[in-house]
């Protein structure tokens, strides 16, 4: 176990003066040959990599904050911290750093900082340089301390000293003594001095400045000082404004009063960073960081306190799910859980801390307001409470939705199937409410991330096989309902922005669950409502369903292939096509991409299915090259048919192929539903009828060439052959029947027992009961072997093609 002295978060300084987290780590300080010196590594604590390699440079300034916080600039434009967990790492670390550079370990900051374009201003200056005698702290003095201020800036050696003898003679509190006076006197231009004076010792950027004008006693005075600003013709009132207008709201008893100061010193700090202060562009890059590490580490504090209370969560937690706690109530409780939340992103440790959040009921409990409350603002903030959490661990979040599954027969009380009805009935014009839901649903059912405790098959299997069986049909349900006729039947923008949203989610299922989105689309003919979204008025949903057929046929399945083929899917796609005319747009670009790719791919099944069907209607098409593309490769097929070889001049009667190739429908339903039944990761499903049989298979087989033959497997061979995806039983994807699993450990069928005597091995019987693999092509069993299974078997059997 690592030691957690050494554990540490590093931060980095954004361009928009936020402290944006980089991962969670151990440090250490080493040599490092490449950087030629003793450095500071930070190792990764998920997988070992280098998070941090920063050589340990005699010249930089590193500042040691608040007992656990390294920070120090490198470059121009780039601000480190290193957040510890324990003092004592930071002790040694800062320790390392002082003995590198030659000082004392007591010190706060290393050295001064010196700009390189002061260098030679500053080479001839003395160790120790003489200290900055500040003017006598009058009313009478004010404009010469204001210039005074003003002209130390620009000289970072002079702003180090002007920040020491601030602090030194207690400076701050006896301009804010003065600034009462002024006050009271209506001085109107000392007042103007004192807040051009505070600005620039906010530009000094030191944390214990900070310190000094943001503690209890002096906040009030310091806000008081900023209201009268030089340009304005008439003050703000920021003092009235927090103490009336804006209201604190203790929604659970806060018994600890360091807790309670440091909430109400972070609010106004940060009003005043947001509110008051110019914009950063006014200031040097990175001028008031020391403001923003000030709130950053507050917020880190506030948390660390709120967590460390035995009875505060506890407390919250329980009134937000007690059924008498009003309305007005719970709005407070959960818009005080979204802050805490909020707050909670800055945290080292965020796994730990929405483990706890959990294990106290927050995710019921955030069911529980989506699904019962109606005020927009209490259900926003609960979605953005759910937000923090499935982005930061989603796995978190499945593992409580198959739980609650575990313990609930109803589908309707399902967090996932709130979270989707909340996304469809958003009554938001723009739907804000809903994308931000659907980017959520994406990423719970997102492969890639799904993480099991035990291995990622086994969230992944379990937690799809979960989603298809109890919340698909929800997710669907407004597109089922508006495309009964095969037409939508309301076409206003806001539904067709709704049924946008659930394409894209379509489209991604289709991509990532690949078996399951399969079962689900052919099974329920889905495909079909879909393609009738092209009848729409709204050219986006158009291209959401070309989009979503597009990525059907990009799986090269030839189970969605004969779907598409027998369900005549793509005529609405085509009738689509040439209703749009000669118009150049992105729904015309979208359909002839499928054609290309069809083409390109050389999909036999579908090219020779679009030829026979809507080749007349492609006739004249010729400002692209598709379709003269599409006609030649079907020539080419039909010419292989015409000159095919005939396997030793004995070519098998058409009547024996389509027995070979063609079957009936009954008997394919059966045998499909049979091997869904095996399949371990999904239920059994309906294969509807329109995938059961092609009447022109055989047509289209005979149109093969005699070498491709063999490889295009029989319908019911294909089905299975092409879920070789979904195979989670660690069971080989092989293109065979479906046989029990204990059988599948031998090739060879145990021998059965019959009244009748029956030779132990034939040439026959070897070709009848097991595969057998000539030139890399698969043997394929005789059709009837499994219904005569109970009878004796006769010793001889058919011939068998191209043997």
């Amino acid at each position: 176990m690592a030691d957690t002295r050494r554990r540490v978060k590093l931060y980095v300084l954004n361009d928009e003066r936020q402290w944006d987290d980089r991962g969670t780590g151990h440090v250490s300080s080493s040599y490092v040959e490449r950087l030629n010196g003793m450095s500071l590594l930070v190792r990764a604590e998920s997988d070992g990599s280098i998070l941090l390699e920063s050589k340990i440079e005699p010249d930089t300034a590193y500042q040691k904050q608040q007992e656990t916080l390294i920070v120090w600039s490198e470059n121009e434009n780039c601000d480190l911290a290193l957040s510890f967990q324990e003092k004592a790492g930071c002790d040694e670390i800062w320790q390392k750093i002082c003995e590198v550079q030659g000082k004392d370990p007591s010190v706060d900051i290393t050295q001064d900082i010196v700009e390189e374009s002061e260098d030679e201003r500053f080479d001839e200056m003395p160790d120790a340089a003489p200290p900055i005698e500040l003017p006598l702290c009058e009313l009478s003095r004010l404009e010469e301390i204001s210039e005074l201020f003003s002209s130390v800036l620009p000289s970072p050696i002079k702003r180090e000293k002007l920040a020491l003898a601030i602090e030194n003679d207690n400076y701050v509190k006896r301009l804010l003594e003065l600034f009462h006076v002024c006050e009271d006197l209506e001085n109107m231009e000392g007042l103007h001095h004192l807040y051009e004076i505070f600005k620039d010792i906010f530009l000094l950027n030191k944390n214990s400045l900070l310190e000094m004008m943001f503690s209890e006693d002096s906040i009030n005075a310091m806000l008081g000082v900023l209201e009268y600003d030089p340009s304005l013709s008439t003050p703000y009132r920021h003092r009235e404004y927090l103490s009336s207008k804006s209201r604190f709201k203790e929604v659970i008893p806060i018994t600890n009063r360091e807790l309670l100061n440091k909430i109400h010193q972070t609010y106004r700090v940060q009003y005043i960073q947001d509110t008051i202060l110019p914009t950063p562009s006014v200031f040097e890059e990175n001028m008031l960081s020391a403001l923003n590490s000030f709130i950053f580490f507050n917020k880190i504090e506030i948390v660390t306190m709120i967590q460390d209370d035995e009875k505060f969560l506890p407390e919250l937690f329980s009134q937000l799910m007690d059924e008498n706690t009003d309305d007005e109530k719970r709005q407070d409780l959960v818009l005080f859980l979204k802050e805490f939340c909020m707050f909670a992103q800055t945290c080292q440790n965020r796994d730990a801390f929405f483990k706890m959040l959990s294990a106290l009921g927050l995710l019921p409990a955030l069911g529980y307001i989506l699904q019962n409350m109606e005020e927009p603002v209490v259900r926003q903030a609960a979605t953005d409470i759910l937000a923090y959490i499935v982005e930061f661990s989603p796995t978190l979040v499945r593992e409580f939705i198959l739980d609650q599954r575990k313990q609930q027969t109803d589908d309707d009380i399902l967090l996932m199937n709130v979270i989707i009805e909340q996304m469809i009935c958003d009554t938001d014009e723009d739907l804000g409410g809903a994308i931000q839901l659907m980017n959520l649903i994406r990423i719970l059912l997102d492969p890639e991330n799904m993480m099991g405790s035990i291995t990622l098959k086994t969230e992944k299997t379990e937690f799809l096989s979960f989603f298809y069986k109890h919340c698909i049909h929800v997710l669907t349900a407004p597109l089922m309902a508006n495309t009964a006729t095969l037409k939508p039947s309301k076409d206003d923008y806001q539904t067709a922005h709704l049924l946008s949203i659930i394409m894209d989610l379509l489209t991604f299922c289709v991509e990532h669950h690949t078996y399951h989105a399969k079962n689900h689309i052919i099974s329920k003919d889905l495909l079909r409502r879909i393609l009738a979204l092209l009848k729409s008025q709204h050219a986006f949903l158009n291209l959401c369903a070309v989009r979503c057929m597009r990525r059907i046929i990009s799986l090269k399945d030839d189970f969605y292939n004969r779907y598409i083929i027998k369900g005549k899917l793509f005529e609405p796609l085509v009738n689509a096509f040439l209703s749009n005319g000669n118009k150049y747009n992105l729904l015309n670009s979208a359909i002839l991409d499928l054609f290309e790719f069809v083409r390109i791919e050389d999909i036999k099944l579908l090219i020779v299915h679009m030829m026979e069907e809507h080749g007349s209607a492609f006739k004249n098409i010729d400002y692209v090259k598709t379709f003269q593309g599409l006609h030649k490769k079907y020539e080419q097929l039909k010419d292989r048919e015409t000159n095919k070889p005939d396997f030793d001049g004995l070519r098998q009667p058409s009547s024996f192929q389509n027995s070979r190739y063609r079957r009936d429908a009954r008997a394919l339903d059966e045998e499909e539903e049979m091997w869904f039944d095996q399949d371990d990761e999904q239920d059994p499903a309906v294969i509807p009828e329109a995938v059961a049989s092609l009447p022109e298979m055989s047509v289209i087989i005979d149109s093969i060439a005699p070498e491709e033959k063999e490889t295009i497997a029989e319908p019911k061979e294909m089905d299975k052959e092409n879920f070789d995806n979904s195979n989670t039983n660690g069971r080989p994807n092989s293109p065979v029947k479906c046989i029990p699993i204990e059988a599948e450990t031998t090739i060879t069928p145990t021998p059965v027992l019959t009244n009748k005597t029956v030779p132990t091995s034939t040439s026959a019987e070897v070709k009848s009961s097991s595969l057998t693999r000539k030139g890399g092509l698969v043997d394929y069993p005789d059709e009837d072997s499994d219904e005569d299974s109970d009878e004796d078997l006769p010793v001889s059997k058919r011939p068998r093609l191209a043997t």
